[in-house]
């Protein structure tokens, strides 16, 4: 491999920006069907509506392994051209689009774009020494910031092409500016760079035999996790935000832009940490950090009424009284904390007492009484007078909520970048074979795991349950990778 030059930047730059336009393209299915939906161009239910967005990812994934092959095999310039000017066939043919028929198909041919990843991390590779590979595969990594742009400028771009909705035809000229987009990208990349493969010449087995190493398929659930979550989340927080913390579709957009971009440019970061500290450690940290920040998503927003503390009788007698704030029994007085007295309530105080519209960061519960028994009836000892009722209230602040989703997207970037700079480490001569099987299990995450998240919401009607499940995948993670190190040093020992 060649050292660092200024024609080894000069491909780094040109395959970055290859990647963020191919990754703005392979997400415009988002914002175009919502927008066709929002303003009753097209009249597709939820299930239609789950294969148009997640079709183009599904494509996109499934193809990194051959791509990935074929990179290793003919190099990353052929291939990266070949991908843009493929996919913006499709991409184009969808501004003529009627039917859904038609749009799946056409969204199936520019799902092609997504597996410009396992090309473009083969071919960038080649042009850097091992010791930078990890910076430099971060910095690659980093074109996912394409899913920002789209989701930040494209509804604008709509709104304008359409002029503010009075001529809603015209949106069939984003797909048209998308696959344009496309062609002079491919022009630029051909023109801009020039080829190179690795220096072994390997067989069709040679090239998969990594397959059938563990190690392969558990960097692979790594990037399922980091990867694929981050692509799951972009499409998930959208209808998590809208329905939890009642935003708009618009702001609810903002929010998840604000979460796509960092997951993207952090990877720049991901790949020097890798190269400085080891990828290992650097995933250690970012699956002990998302176990501990899931835990705090889990618990829902949510009110809850359960039973407090109640009055019962201290002896036998007839009740006299009996109101909402006192109960006489017989000689004795049962003072009654009630609801709306104005007194002070017996108080289980985890947060800030405030209203609803406030800013509660705990959890803040209430307790007060309500009389069961009335004037006449007759109370043997230690029977109950006033049962007691207490409120829980957890706000689950949606600027706190924020927080602590963009640190995971922080996190899962850092992430990403370490497990290419583990494949680069340990599968340098096989970067586009390895990188596209692991690109594989990484881009059905975000083909799958919508789906569970909505399976668990549907059985339990508790949206924190994706978290949940987030949480268990990263324990999997980390305890596969203390296994994996215990088992080299045991080895080695021997």
């Amino acid at each position: 491999m060649e050292a660092t030059t200024g024609k080894s930047h000069r491909m780094l730059f040109l395959a970055t920006l290859t990647f963020t336009v191919c990754f703005a393209a392979w997400m415009m299915n988002g914002v175009l069907v919502t927008f066709l939906l929002n303003n009753g161009i097209f009249n597709w239910n939820s299930v239609q509506v789950g294969f148009l967005l997640g079709v183009p990812v599904l494509v996109g994934s499934v193809l990194r392994l051959p791509v990935g092959m074929l990179t290793d095999k003919i190099g990353g310039r052929w291939v990266m051209t070949a991908i843009l000017l493929i996919s913006s066939i499709p991409m184009y043919l969808i501004s003529h689009a009627n039917s859904y028929t038609e749009f799946l198909i056409y969204s199936f041919g520019f799902g092609i774009a997504g597996s410009s990843f396992a090309s473009g991390v083969a071919f960038t590779a080649l042009w850097y020494p091992k010791e930078k590979q990890g910076t430099v595969l971060g910095i690659f990594g980093a074109g996912n910031v394409g899913a920002s742009l789209t989701t930040l400028f494209a509804p604008s771009l709509l709104k304008n092409l359409t002029q503010g909705g009075d001529n809603l035809d015209a949106w069939r000229y984003l797909p048209q500016w998308y696959a344009l987009l496309l062609v002079v990208m491919a022009i630029v990349f051909f023109l801009g760079t020039s080829n190179k493969k690795p220096d072994d010449v390997k067989t069709m087995s040679q090239r998969l035999a990594p397959i059938k190493e563990t190690r392969v398929w558990r960097f692979g659930l790594y990037y399922y996790f980091v990867f694929g979550s981050i692509v799951a989340l972009a499409q998930w927080l959208i209808p998590y935000y809208v329905n939890v913390y009642s935003l708009s579709i618009v702001s609810a957009g903002f929010m998840v832009t604000a979460f796509n971009f960092p997951a993207g440019i952090i990877r720049i970061l991901g790949g020097w940490l890798s190269d400085k500290f080891g990828a290992r450690m650097v995933l250690l940290w970012v699956f002990g950090d998302c176990i501990v920040l899931l835990i705090f998503l889990l618990i829902p927003r949510m009110e809850i009424e359960a039973p407090g503390q109640g009055i019962m009788a201290a002896k036998s007698g007839k009740v006299t009284l009996a109101t909402d704030s006192l109960v006489v029994v017989g000689d004795m007085n049962y003072p009654v904390q009630s609801k709306h007295s104005g007194e002070p309530h017996t108080m289980i105080r985890f947060g800030i007492h405030n209203n609803e519209e406030g800013f509660l960061f705990f959890p803040n519960a209430t307790s007060w009484q309500e009389t069961v028994v009335k004037e006449g009836d007759v109370i043997n000892k230690g029977q109950l007078l006033a049962k007691g009722v207490t409120h829980i209230y957890f706000q689950a602040n949606k600027w706190v909520f924020f927080i602590i989703v963009f640190l995971i997207a922080i996190m899962m970037g850092l992430g990403t970048a370490a497990v290419f700079k583990y494949i680069a480490d340990y599968y340098p001569s096989s970067i586009g074979t390895v990188g596209g099987i692991v690109g594989v299990i990484g881009g059905l995450g975000g083909f799958f795991n919508p789906i569970i998240f909505g399976y668990m919401l549907n059985s339990t009607g508790v949206w924190t349950t994706c978290w949940l499940f987030l949480a268990i995948v990263s324990i999997i993670c980390l305890v596969l990778q203390r296994l994996a190190v215990s088992s080299i040093k045991k080895l080695k020992s021997n």
